[in-house]
């Protein structure tokens, strides 16, 4: 076969434009700081980049349900610090009304403050987070309590609301309103110390304060159960964000250059480049170098 000119000039050309090419490929690793930038530059990197980035955006996804969640323990746990004092209040007036000095009139005086406290459990229960009940459970857009006297609810309300807050782990955000104000007899305590009140039943305080003792323990409970659970909120984010931490490192090892390797391998193809723009030159006889610049 005899070699002409001419495939010596496309052979020299297409050398020239594949070290061009090389040139802009260091270019854009330089620049972007990525040593994949397509799945063929890396096919096996770059899948486990994209299971990586899976990952992070699902781990993404837990924190802000975390951040949900969180809000929601915290909203509960200060309303049954609110019912703790309002429990204890209810206490106060019922051991000073149980007290021999007490009379009809004054008991009368004490079960008007112990409806403001039941008024004011009522409108705790019924409080809204976020645009629904806190404590409406599966009808969060239904009123949990309608009156202030039993059953205190025409549909107590039902059901838990839950929140995943890493694979396959859910957290329960908060009680219902049932278990909040109905289980612990909350709202039947302060009822019944106030029908005793007015009806200036003696015994019948002495029950209600019993009632109030056992309603103040069950909320308690409540309490603890909710500090626990905001506990699990705290390590669950802790195991995230070094999670998270480990993920975005591992995914830079694979897709980052390393930028002192890629200067070098700039520098060394642009001198390739420019190597072979001469030797083509000197080799061609021609001003090849000059009309490809």
């Amino acid at each position: 076969m005899r070699i002409t000119n001419s495939i010596i000039q496309r052979n020299a050309l297409a050398n020239l434009q594949l070290n061009m090419r090389r040139i802009l490929e260091a270019q854009d690793m330089t620049t972007s700081g990525k040593r994949i930038r397509a799945v063929s530059d890396d096919p096996i990197g770059a899948s486990q980049v994209m299971q990586a980035n899976g990952s992070l955006r699902a781990l993404e996804q837990y924190k802000r349900n975390i951040g949900s969640a969180t809000a929601r323990v915290n909203a509960e746990e200060a309303t049954l610090d609110q019912l703790t004092h309002l429990l204890e209040r209810a206490k106060e007036l019922g051991i000073s009304a149980a007290g021999a000095n007490a009379s009809a009139q004054t008991r009368l005086t004490v079960k008007a403050e112990v409806d403001q406290l039941m008024a004011a459990a009522v409108q705790l229960g019924n409080q809204q987070h976020e645009g629904e009940f806190l404590f409406g459970g599966d009808q969060s857009t239904t009123v949990p309590f309608t009156g202030s006297t039993p059953p205190f609810s025409a549909a107590p309300p039902t059901g838990t609301r839950r929140a995943e807050i890493s694979q396959a782990q859910y957290l329960m955000t908060n009680h219902n309103g049932t278990q909040v104000f109905l289980d612990t007899n909350l709202l039947g305590a302060l009822h019944g110390l106030s029908e005793s009140l007015g009806n200036n039943d003696l015994t019948g305080i002495q029950t209600a304060l019993t009632s109030l003792d056992g309603a103040h323990d069950a909320v308690q409970h409540l309490i603890g159960d909710v500090g626990a659970r905001s506990a699990q909120l705290e390590v669950t984010t802790g195991n995230l964000t070094a999670l998270d931490t480990q993920l975005r490192t591992f995914r830079s090892v694979l897709e980052d250059a390393d930028t002192e390797k890629a200067i070098t391998e700039l520098v060394t193809r642009q001198n390739t480049y420019q190597a072979a723009m001469l030797a083509t030159a000197r080799v061609m006889g021609l001003n090849l170098a000059n009309y490809l610049s």
